[in-house]
C-alpha cells in the first residue's frame, strides 16, 4: 500500500505530528483534571488539530500522471507561474535563456520533479537570504540549489532547475546525484516550507512557451515548454 507522504519530509513528517498529538493529549488530560478550563483548552486543541492537518498536507505525495512525450518540458514544481523572462548573460548558458519562475505557497505540494528524461550534470548549492519568494530579488539573493541537467532526447539541450528558498522555507532537499539519470517527471527533492522553483531553457526557434503568468501548474503534469518542429 502506497503511503501518500513524501520520504523527503523525514524526519519532520514523523516528529511534528507525534509532538502535536502528545500536546493535544496532554491538553485533553489537563481539561479532564480541571487544570485548564474546557473552553480555552478545546479552542487550543482545535487549533493544534488544524496545524496537524496542515503538516500532513504539506508533506503529501499525490500520484501524478506523467505525459510520455519527449517534446515536452514538464513543470518541476506545483504552484503559480510568477514570471516568464528571456534573459541574456545567464552564467550557465550561452546566448539567450528562457526562465520560468514558479511560486509555491505553504499550501502547495513541495516535491520537485525533473522536466523530462535527463542526465544530472552538476548540483550547486548557494547559501543566501530568506526573502519572500515573490520578491524579484529572491532569485539572486536567496539560498538556492541549481541542478544542471542534459536532455536525453533530441534536442539534447542543457537545462537548469533552481530550487530557491523563501521567507518560510529553511531547508532545500536534493536527492539527485551527478551522473545519474532520471525519467520525465521523476522526483528528486523538495523545499520546506514555501518557496520558488525556476526552469531555465536555452532559447532556440523550436522552443515554445506553453504557460502564462498567473497560471496554476502541477509538477510532472503541466507542460511549461514544448519543442516544435
Amino acid at each position: 500500500m502506497r503511503i501518500p507522504l513524501t520520504k523527503y519530509g523525514m524526519p519532520q513528517v514523523a516528529v511534528y505530528p507525534a509532538v502535536l498529538l502528545v500536546v493535544i493529549l496532554l491538553i485533553g488530560w489537563a481539561i479532564n483534571k480541571r487544570i485548564i478550563q474546557p473552553l480555552p483548552g478545546t479552542i487550543v486543541e482545535i487549533l493544534l488539530l488544524i496545524v496537524l492537518g496542515w503538516v500532513l498536507s504539506f508533506f503529501r505525495d499525490p500520484p501524478r500522471t506523467i505525459p510520455q512525450d519527449e517534446s515536452l518540458l514538464l513543470s518541476p514544481a506545483d504552484g503559480v507561474v510568477r514570471d516568464i523572462e528571456i534573459l541574456d548573460g545567464v552564467p550557465e548558458f550561452e546566448g539567450k535563456t528562457l526562465r520560468i519562475g514558479i511560486f509555491l505557497s505553504i499550501f502547495n505540494v513541495h516535491i520537485n520533479r525533473v522536466p523530462c528524461a535527463v542526465r544530472i550534470d552538476s548540483i550547486t548549492y548557494k547559501p543566501g537570504e530568506f526573502r519572500d519568494a515573490r520578491d524579484p530579488q529572491a532569485t539572486t539573493l536567496n539560498e538556492s540549489n541549481a541542478v544542471m541537467m542534459t536532455r536525453l532526447a533530441e534536442p539534447k539541450d542543457r537545462l537548469m532547475v533552481r530550487q530557491v528558498s523563501g521567507a518560510v522555507a529553511r531547508r532545500i532537499v536534493c536527492a539527485a546525484q551527478e551522473g545519474g539519470k532520471l525519467n520525465a517527471g521523476e522526483q528528486y527533492g523538495m523545499i520546506k516550507f514555501g518557496s520558488r522553483t525556476e526552469l531555465y531553457v536555452p532559447m532556440r526557434d523550436s522552443v515554445q512557451t506553453a504557460v502564462s503568468v498567473g497560471q496554476t501548474v502541477r509538477a510532472g503534469e503541466t507542460t511549461l515548454v514544448r519543442y516544435v518542429k
